[in-house]
């Protein structure tokens, strides 16, 4: 069984050397700035996939209840 995985099979020495040239780019200052910009964009995401959810939610039910007016109209 195959299994895909987004970044390979990376081990703790790959991942130190990219979080070590992260902090070297932008450094330390930089970093929770940084990361509180990629929460706030999650939390966005998050929320625009949640509305979407919800609207579909919503036509389901309305169709549903209109398909139970016509079924009592008949």
């Amino acid at each position: 069984m195959k299994t895909l995985l987004l970044f390979g099979s990376l081990g703790w020495g790959e991942i130190l050397i990219i979080l070590l040239i992260i902090l070297l780019l932008f450094g330390g200052r930089k970093i929770p700035e940084l990361m509180r910009g990629i929460g706030r964009g999650i939390k966005s995401f998050k929320e625009g996939v949640k509305g979407v959810e919800n609207d579909l939610k919503d036509e389901e039910l309305n169709n549903t209840v209109k398909n139970i007016k016509k079924d009592i109209e008949n």
